[in-house]
């Protein structure tokens, strides 16, 4: 693949991954195969990606401000703690090794491809808490710690995850609850961008046409993503990545 034919490549994907990605939290499975798929290795096209992600929440933030309207003080108190999860979890990533990284890959794909086709199951589940209440206000700030911390690390299908959540503790409208998703998650990619520009190398052209097309579909996503069958779409992006999974599982490695 030509340099030209990589960008176009990558930006057309990213398109695609901004769309789905602001409408149900897939945005890495579609973003991060692409990049493999491009020619780069698992763990810069892990740093890039995630550091492209970051052109996903303006976007979103520009298309998202009846949701996000008087959302102000809690915005800033859980987008603070994302951001402290991405900032470990991307530490833990700058000290794996690309050899261990790439054999832990497939599981983490796999993991976000699971979470995608669970997701629905997972928001309606009625044990996540007590009759009281108290797992619910716990639930939030761990779950959201903790899913920041693999965002920052690898980041497939944690918005997915978030998403459930956030629907679970924070708002049941799922309109409301994504957008909040967005804005959360865009904290902690924001953080781990600038510790990757500070502490090691990104490949800063896949980055610049994956992170434009993102910004495009970003736009659009909301709108287009509302009129598509959503179990379809979930479907299709979680078998893709299972297949993923299983092309880059290497049983000897």
């Amino acid at each position: 693949m030509s340099p030209v034919s990589r960008e176009l490549f990558l930006a057309g994907a990213g398109v695609v991954a901004g769309l789905v990605g602001t409408a149900g939290g897939i945005t890495s499975l579609v973003s991060y195969p692409a990049l493999l798929l491009a020619g780069v290795a698992p763990l810069q096209a892990n740093i890039a990606n995630l550091v492209a992600v970051v052109a996903c929440w303006p976007g979103s933030a520009v298309v998202s401000q009846p949701e996000l309207r008087g959302r102000g003080p809690w915005l800033l108190r859980w987008s603070a703690v994302a951001a402290v999860g991405g900032t470990v979890g991307s530490l833990l990533l700058l000290n794996t090794s690309a050899g261990v990284f790439g054999r832990v890959v497939p599981f983490l794909v796999a993991a976000g491809s699971l979470a995608l086709l669970f997701q629905p199951w997972l928001a309606a589940r009625p044990a996540w808490q007590d009759d009281a209440g108290r797992s619910k206000a716990l639930l939030l700030p761990a779950g959201l710690l903790v899913l920041s911390v693999y965002n920052g690390y690898f980041g497939a299908g944690s918005g997915v995850l978030l998403l459930a959540l956030l629907l679970l503790t924070t708002d049941p409208h799922l309109a409301t609850a994504n957008a909040l998703k967005n804005m959360v998650v865009g904290a902690a990619t924001i953080a781990s961008a600038i510790l990757f520009a500070v502490l090691t190398s990104v490949d800063w052209a896949a980055v610049a046409a994956l992170g434009a097309g993102l910004f495009v579909g970003s736009l659009i996503g909301p709108g287009v993503a509302r009129h598509l069958p959503p179990s379809v779409l979930r479907w299709l992006v979680a078998l893709t990545g299972l297949g993923l999974a299983i092309r880059l599982w290497d049983p000897a490695g």
